[in-house]
């Protein structure tokens, strides 16, 4: 009697601190909020563009994340979908004068249909196999953009130049500074549109086919269904990256598309965490600012080279240009090492370990304090020692 008594007290406590938890989420995630919100009005342009551009690959990063971190499915050619709404909506606003917020949505139900429709055959594939196939559609899709019967639309290797809007209504904003703002409230809104649907029972019959197939099936989850509805759902979330990026860029080409692009959406998504939402942010930051920081430090190796090694001119900037993507592959190398589970999962198991702390830390107080606590049996209650 007495042992479940002094067990009681311990319920409240741990509501009190889920709920305290989930307070400090709501804070942390305000905060984010509204630092992101300064952000424009405290650096310079080219970092807002920066700062966009991360917006840009957060939205295609969580697209791929849905199909290959949820689902299971390693794709290789995302890019070809981001190539897909960029050009939808250049062409969009070249050739018809369509208002450049309304060929997003447009994007992302083109690429919605195309990946529904590749995944329907890719359904005979599985792992190596399936991320053969999408390389081999990322490799395609520049070679057709290229393609001399496209060339009215496409612009062929030249391009298409799409006009950079500025800030509607009047309002005191740059045009860099409104399209931060504009991809930011599109990285909002389709953040919490992918939270709700891996949280909900199609997020959850998703998870299922990706750890437990046989199960899943078993318990009348259609496979081929959500497989492929998993496929166009990842295609529509990068066509609109796609987009964003054309209006943010103002030039899409081919070459902007080639498949070091689709590689770097899986880096991103791996070094960010595969199946996390906010790993896709994570993934994001790395993929856009860890290159420039490669290639600024590796600017600075000539001077090093030729001054502390006495390398001539000419070998220093060989090393230089070599040195670049040494650092970038080092840097992944670390990240893998010390965060295999990715930034996000690294956060994670951070938040679980101080979590732990502060609950010993409230055991030894209450276990200090336990003669003050209801129904003990001690001095205090008529009990036997403390």
């Amino acid at each position: 009697m007495s042992t479940a008594s002094a067990a009681a007290p311990a319920v409240p406590k741990t509501l009190a601190e889920k709920s305290a938890v989930r307070s400090w989420r709501r804070a942390g995630l305000a905060a984010l909020l509204l630092a992101a919100v300064a952000m424009p009005f405290l650096v310079s342009g080219y970092h807002t563009f920066q700062l966009t551009i991360v917006l840009v690959y957060a939205i295609a990063l969580l697209g791929l994340n849905l199909l290959t971190g949820y689902n299971g499915q390693i794709s290789l050619g995302h890019g070809a979908f981001y190539a897909i709404g960029a050009y939808t909506t250049a062409i969009l606003t070249a050739q018809f004068d369509v208002p450049y917020w309304a060929t997003v949505p447009v994007a992302g139900v083109i690429c919605l249909a195309v990946g529904f429709l590749f995944g329907l055959p890719a359904l005979r594939l599985e792992g190596l196999y399936l991320a053969l196939a999408t390389f081999a559609l990322a490799l395609a899709t520049p070679q057709l953009l290229k393609f001399k019967a496209f060339d009215h639309w496409t612009g062929g290797s030249q391009g298409v130049l799409v006009e950079k809007p500025d800030a509607p209504w009047g309002l005191p904003l740059t045009g860099d500074q409104w399209l931060y703002f504009f991809c930011l409230a599109c990285a909002i809104a389709l953040f919490w549109a992918g939270a709700n649907l891996v949280r909900g029972r199609t997020g959850r019959a998703i998870v299922a086919i990706r750890d437990h197939p046989t199960a899943a099936e078993a318990m009348g989850v259609n496979i081929a269904l959500y497989k492929s509805m998993t496929f166009g759902v990842s295609a529509l979330y990068t066509g609109v990256a796609g987009a964003l990026s054309a209006v943010v860029t103002g030039f899409v080409a081919p070459d902007s598309f080639p498949l070091f692009l689709s590689l770097s959406f899986l880096v991103g998504v791996v070094a960010g965490g595969l199946a996390s939402i906010s790993g896709a942010v994570f993934g994001a930051v790395f993929i856009e600012f860890v290159p420039n920081l490669s290639d600024e430090f590796a600017r600075n190796i000539p001077y090093l080279a030729k001054w502390v090694l006495g390398y001539t001119p000419n070998v220093a900037e060989q090393a230089a240009t070599a040195s670049q993507w040494t650092i970038y592959g080092l840097v992944l190398i670390a990240f893998m090492y010390l965060m295999p589970t990715g930034v996000a999962g690294f956060v994670r198991v951070l938040s679980a370990a101080l979590a732990r702390r502060r609950g010993q830390g409230g055991l030894s107080r209450g276990n200090l304090n336990h003669r003050n606590w209801p129904g003990t049996t001690g001095p205090a209650n008529g009990g036997g020692n403390p």
